[in-house]
């Protein structure tokens, strides 16, 4: 039986990705084969009652996500990450409306350039995410259900968008 992983996932809009894509072709070829740059809303192990959710994605009562990313850094060896810096008050708030629940784990969005579970590239380095800025400000407008199966590439099954109202 095939492994399938699903997860709800924020991709890089267009007009933010191109640097970012650019940096993880180098640092990381095998994960920017597999998925685009985006940052996790909600793991596979929360999304056991998809239909649930579902419903409260059709109807989501917020506006875009507008997160800060600072400089790369290095986690788990080899792997390398864009931390938020600013606007994670309000991931946790959609994560909490998605989720239905205020007692989930706190999870820290962030961009992964270089996932440590692939093999290290040539051109897995920190100097190599010089071009990118000191500060990266992004606007996520749609939050995407994602799948995976079998170490192949993530596919979209659905997209949510963020509206112009606040919750």
């Amino acid at each position: 039986m095939p492994k399938i992983r699903k997860q709800l996932s924020m991709y890089v809009p267009t007009y933010a990705a191109q640097d970012i894509e650019a940096v993880r072709k180098v640092v990381d070829p095998i994960q920017s084969s597999l998925i685009p740059a985006h940052i996790t809303l909600c793991r596979e192990d929360e999304l056991p009652e998809l239909s649930k959710l579902k419903d409260r994605l059709n109807k989501i009562p917020f506006k875009p996500l507008t997160l800060s990313f600072g400089k790369p850094e290095i986690f788990s060896g080899h792997g390398l990450l864009l931390n938020c810096i600013e606007g994670e008050y309000e991931f946790q708030r959609l994560r909490e409306y998605v989720l239905d629940s205020k007692g989930i784990r706190n999870q820290k969005p962030h961009i992964t350039l270089a996932h440590p579970r692939n093999p290290k590239s040539a051109g897995n380095l920190v100097s190599g995410t010089s071009q990118l800025p000191e500060i990266i400000e992004i606007t996520f407008p749609t939050i995407y259900l994602i799948e995976q199966e079998m170490g192949e590439p993530w596919h979209v099954l659905e997209r949510y968008e963020l509206h112009s109202q606040a919750c």
